[in-house]
């Protein structure tokens, strides 16, 4: 398969890493402010605006958006979606993914990631480097799940949710919509959509009114 990497930061440099990995194909990247002519060895190949183009140049290409942050993900993924372009999928070679395991497109798995029996990985979502998605667990579409991650079986995680570094998650929580869990943070407990919650136990510590 042929790859077009949307992003040249740094996380688009660990996706093209990956694709490298698994011998892919990567024709170039996109990017909406980049001005270089060559970007990680890969030609840039313009803007969000040249997709039509590149759909005609590279019929069957598949894009996957490398940007971290989940709202400009969603937003990149929505635009593109317009243009009717396909999606593919990155999972490093180290990666652990049982044979049960559903994974959506666009999504991406980092090196030393396990995902487990029967867990659900939605759209255009992040497993960062060596987190553990056990048993029954379900991701939602454009979450962040950042490195070193640990969440025990039927965990749930709503849409574009942030689970940050080092957080641990008890088996069976629920973390909401939207919801950001800080860094080594334990939850024992559901967590609302829409809300910031830190600590060990994990308490929220600001609500949002407006996600905007």
């Amino acid at each position: 398969m042929s790859y077009i990497v949307f992003g040249t930061g740094g996380h688009a440099k660990v996706i093209v890493d990956i694709l490298r990995s698994c011998g892919e194909k990567i024709i170039g990247v996109l990017d909406d402010f980049c001005k270089e002519e060559e970007w990680n060895g890969l030609p840039v190949l313009g803007d969000i605006n040249q997709v039509d183009k590149l759909l005609s140049q590279y019929p069957g290409a598949l894009f996957i958006v490398a940007i971290g942050d989940n709202t400009i993900r969603m937003k990149i993924v929505s635009q593109l979606k317009a243009a009717t372009v396909q999606f593919g999928t990155a999972a490093h070679p180290s990666a652990v993914i049982a044979p049960s395991a559903s994974i959506g497109e666009g999504t991406v798995v980092m090196p030393n990631s396990v995902i487990n029996a029967d867990a659900y990985v939605g759209e255009h979502t992040i497993i960062n480097t060596a987190a553990t998605i056990d048993h029954d667990c379900r991701i939602e579409d454009f979450v962040h799940i950042s490195p070193g991650v640990h969440m025990a079986g039927g965990v749930q995680i709503g849409c574009c949710a942030h689970i940050g570094i080092g957080a641990s998650l008890i088996p069976g929580v629920r973390v909401g919509c939207d919801t950001i869990v800080g860094a080594a943070s334990c939850v024992i407990r559901d967590l609302p959509e829409n809300v910031i919650a830190v600590g060990c136990p994990a308490k929220v510590i600001k609500t949002y009114k407006d996600k905007g």
